[in-house]
């Protein structure tokens, strides 16, 4: 007994460690820790330090460039050249081999180069600012479609939660009537046909409940892949579906006004326009010379042996100043080509510009109608479910009295089941509506 105690007493600590460890949400609190923790939202925030290291790649292009290069050569063979023997007093006619310089020589230079004038880095620069806010621009998408996605997958949570409490609840419900037919089929005062009518009616909600129960797993995994967690986490949800639906009718958001400037689909196709006019720009460029300088200051040593690095190892100095000026003259109507198809890529994204901005206004106006659709579905669903329970109830009374076959009160029964799902799935619906306009008005 004492050895129990002092175990429980070691795991104790553990436990209340490990339970603060377990993620407790609101619906907000979700799309937070999803914006910061989700796997395609971090990988977006790189993309942005990507486009800022390319930014300066870009520019240091243009910037002083110093290289070095080392060379060493070791003629295991040295050339032989032949030259008149009478210059070295021989006789007329004849040559005399000789061996020019020594075996091993080495060569160190260093060059600084700058770039004076080239119109396609100009451009490049430009392109640099444009490429970080299309990677600004991705994010903020990012994020739209990560909250989108924790708002439906904490919806569907909430979804399948529901449907294990009500069909746990339909199916106590059944069990009990299907213990009172027998009862009553076993004392002769009831027919085989009612029991089996029950019985099918159990079998199918029986099912539904471990359908349920499955899809409650699979959707607590789906919520923890988004919010970028292990999926096994027993995260805890704080939101109850009722409440939430509640929250979430807002009829002042169909009247909010609306700036096309600040969507993000919006804000996506701009940037296409004005990379393609910046590609243009670039083809055009390809025409204008290119004017770069340069200096250099190297030195040479030679020897028979590999002395190089020897304090008193002479080297001869060597410098060059010079400019490069390349002049575009003729493409075979290479560049012109070129120019044209970067006009023609900038008038098509001229048109898609103006059918998305069509687009976006068209989709405004759909998820409006949605959303006012699914809180009106919403309405509906909770007056039918009242309908249905009464019905339900109606029948109930009925068939214990005597007054309704089992085929009647299955029917009643089959109804409010169909009520329940669809109430449920109606809620689901404003929430996740709801999500989908605010998105396109980017609130």
């Amino acid at each position: 007994m004492q050895k129990t105690l002092i175990s429980l007493l070691l795991i104790l600590p553990w436990l209340a460690s490990a339970q603060d460890t377990i993620p407790s949400l609101s619906l907000d609190q979700a799309i937070a820790y999803a914006l910061e923790h989700n796997y395609s939202s971090i990988n977006a925030e790189r993309d942005i330090v990507d486009a800022q290291k390319q930014k300066w790649e870009t520019i240091a292009t243009g910037l002083p460039q110093i290289n070095g290069a080392v060379s060493y050569q070791n003629q295991l063979k040295q050339p032989v050249s032949q030259i008149p023997a009478e210059f070295f007093g021989g006789e007329p006619g004849t040559y005399q081999e000789v061996v020019f310089g020594q075996a091993q020589s080495m060569s160190a230079t260093a060059t600084l180069r700058q770039q004076i004038f080239d119109g396609s880095y100009i451009v490049g620069v430009q392109a640099t600012k444009t490429f970080l806010e299309y990677s600004q621009n991705n994010k903020e998408k990012t994020e739209l479609e990560v909250r989108k996605s924790v708002v439906e997958a904490y919806g569907n949570v909430l979804l399948a939660r529901e449907s294990v409490q009500i069909s746990e609840k339909n199916k106590s419900t059944l069990e009990e009537n299907l213990y009172e037919t027998k009862r009553i089929y076993e004392n002769g005062l009831g027919d085989e046909e009612s029991v089996d009518q029950l019985q099918i009616t159990l079998s199918t909600v029986d099912n539904q409940l471990k359908n349920a129960r499955r899809m409650e797993e699979i959707t607590l995994q789906m919520l923890n892949l988004v919010l970028g967690l292990p999926i096994e986490t027993p995260t805890i949800l704080t939101e109850n579906l009722d409440d939430l639906t509640q929250k979430e009718i807002d009829l002042g958001l169909i009247d909010s006004e609306f700036n096309i400037e600040n969507n993000v689909d919006y804000k996506m196709a701009a940037n296409l326009n004005e990379q393609r006019f910046l590609e243009l720009k670039l083809a055009k460029s390809r025409a204008l010379p290119t004017l770069n300088a340069f200096i250099n200051y190297g030195g040479n040593s030679f020897s028979n042996d590999f002395n190089f690095l020897d304090s008193g190892q002479q080297w001869f100095g060597s410098s060059i100043l010079g400019v490069d000026l390349n002049i575009p003259i003729f493409s075979s109507l290479g560049r012109s080509a070129s120019t044209q198809r970067a006009k023609i890529a900038l008038e098509k994204a001229k048109t898609q510009f103006t059918e998305a901005q069509a687009q976006i206004r068209l989709q405004l106006e759909s998820a409006k109608s949605d959303y006012i659709l699914a809180i009106e579905q919403y309405g509906t669903s909770k007056e039918n479910l009242e309908l249905a329970e009464r019905i339900e109830n109606k029948n109930q009374v009925k068939y214990e009295e005597g007054l309704a076959t089992s085929f009647e009160l299955r029917q009643a029964q089959t109804q409010l089941y169909t009520s329940q799902q669809e109430y449920l799935q109606s809620m689901v619906d404003v929430i996740n509506k709801k999500t989908a306009l605010e998105n396109i008005l980017n609130k």
